[in-house]
């Protein structure tokens, strides 16, 4: 059922937008549980991975049903939809779109008709090589983009193009043990068929993805807090470069391709709960250990520590421990603001930064303050925020940033400005400083940064800070969010055509109405 086809804005003020999340992808096999439901909620963990829209497929064995919308996981869903999605094998995905537009044709989970049945995909993380998987595709099909299926009716990401390649003869399992070494970027799927839950991982490990085991099945997850919120007890992460197979025979591993491990160290500085687990380290744990760090290494004489909320308040508790300045609340954030389709007038827009976050005068008038955030982007809010505490009667400014100066954009997963845009790339930590208005800026060392995961360099991937990227790179025009948005007339006309021409396919997309 489709309810809405707009855009679901974060970034309602123009030029504020920071580093946005990569996807949340969750998988469950639970014969005898309602399997709809634990998904509901194992999205509702991860909805601080996406939220521009949210999907969920379940099968009972014999048919796969699909719903998707845009908007949150409580804005998509009811009682009712969850309901209808029966079976005891269900996945589930919240999108930030990385390739391809936030439409509702590019929703997840995608859908596809395979010789042998059906094959249901939500996938975290950004191929690299496109292109090359484009032409891979097209070659099966004499030349011609595909007729039918998610491409043909219009999704323009690389989830539809994975979904459109697994399209073999064999069983999925078979399809995706051939398909993963042709694969280059990061990738965590979570993909299943009429029968059987799989999950895979890319060989560098760069999103994270974890397993976890139910009374009465397992749970594959993009982070610890959604195998909590669902009951599951953590067993251990999907290795780099594993395919899981689960189904009525149990659970079996296969290492398709060689570990490389590249996790990314922005997953700890920002992307994924404060209460997660990634390489046995706790993510809280890991900010405030930045915070902790930054003290040590840009002290500055002031009243108070107060984080830019919610992204900074760990590292900032952390700072005000290390320091022995008192911490506060300085700010008050709106947490519903870019959860809305509904644009803001001019008048609101003109107010800046206020419509996210509000002084608290009281607290910050006449205090020399720490501000402390988890990175800069471009600047703008860094800008306001300084501009907006000294309206309210802050003696002093002083910004501290618990990451290094992000000078390159990702690739993997995460949608940052391009190069250009990065106000780090072109003026140093002084000219930043004067340029959103602070009395001084520090921020943490890379070797500061990695310390605190308590990783090895090494399995670290740091190639927004260092631009030394782990999965080779294509050329830059065959790169980017919109790479894959021009198709072919012919694949555009094709969009009309049913997901299936074997009539004989029971097969629902959106059926819960």
């Amino acid at each position: 059922m489709l309810r809405g086809d707009g855009k679901l804005s974060h970034d309602l003020l123009p030029g504020e937008k920071g580093p946005q999340d990569a996807c949340g992808v969750f998988g469950v096999f639970a014969p005898g549980e309602e399997v709809a439901k634990l998904t509901y909620y194992g999205l509702y963990a991860l909805q601080h991975r996406g939220q521009e829209s949210a999907g969920i497929a379940t099968s009972d064995g014999e048919q796969i049903l699909v719903y998707k919308d845009m908007g949150l996981v409580s804005q998509v869903f009811d009682e009712s939809a969850l309901s209808a999605l029966t079976g005891h094998i269900a996945i589930g995905h919240a999108r930030y779109s990385t390739t391809g537009g936030s439409v509702w044709s590019n929703a997840q989970p995608t859908l596809g008709a395979r010789a042998e049945g059906t094959v249901a995909l939500a996938h975290n993380g950004n191929l690299v090589n496109t292109q090359e998987l484009v032409t891979m595709l097209r070659e099966r099909h004499g030349g011609r983009t595909p007729g039918r299926g998610e491409i043909a009716r219009g999704n323009t990401t690389d989830t539809a193009l994975v979904t459109a390649l697994l399209d073999t003869e064999g069983d999925l399992g078979e399809a995706l043990r051939d398909l993963m070494p042709h694969l280059r970027g990061a990738y965590c799927f979570t993909l299943m068929d009429e029968t059987t839950l799989y999950a895979a991982r890319d060989p560098q490990g760069i999103r994270p993805l974890v397993l976890g085991r139910l009374e009465r099945g397992w749970v594959v997850a993009s982070e610890t807090a959604a195998l909590d919120i669902c009951g599951a007890s953590f067993v251990r992460e999907v290795k780099p470069g594993e395919m899981i197979t689960i189904d009525s025979q149990g659970l079996r591993s296969e290492q398709v391709l060689e570990p490389q491990p590249k996790g990314c160290v922005f997953e700890y500085v920002y992307l994924a709960r404060p209460d997660t687990q990634i390489a046995g380290r706790n993510v809280n744990a890991a900010r405030l250990e930045m915070g902790r760090q930054l003290a040590r290494e840009f002290p500055v004489e002031a009243d108070l520590v107060i984080p830019t909320p919610e992204s900074g308040t760990p590292a900032a508790i952390g700072y005000a421990q290390e320091s022995g300045i008192p911490y506060g609340q300085g700010m008050v954030k709106n947490a519903y603001v870019g959860r809305t389709f509904i644009q803001p007038s001019q008048t609101i827009r003109q107010l800046g930064i206020r419509l996210k976050l509000n002084p608290l005068t009281e607290i910050i008038a006449g205090k020399r303050l720490v501000v402390i955030d988890d990175s800069i982007v471009r600047g703008n809010t860094q800008r306001a925020v300084v501009k907006m505490l000294r309206e309210a009667g802050a003696a002093e400014v002083h910004v501290r940033i618990s990451s290094p100066p992000v000078t390159w954009p990702c690739y993997y997963g995460i949608d940052f400005a391009t190069r250009a845009e990065l106000i780090a790339n072109g003026l140093d930590v002084e000219e930043i400083a004067r340029s959103i208005g602070a009395d001084s800026l520090g921020f943490v060392s890379q070797e500061g940064m990695i310390a605190a995961t308590e990783q090895p360099r090494e399995r670290l991937c740091t190639a927004c800070f260092t631009g030394e990227y782990p999965v080779p790179l294509p050329d830059p025009r065959v790169l980017g969010k919109s790479v894959l948005e021009v198709r072919e007339e012919g694949a555009r006309a094709a969009a009309a055509e049913p997901l299936h021409e074997n009539p004989a396919h029971d097969t629902k997309e959106n059926a819960p109405a």
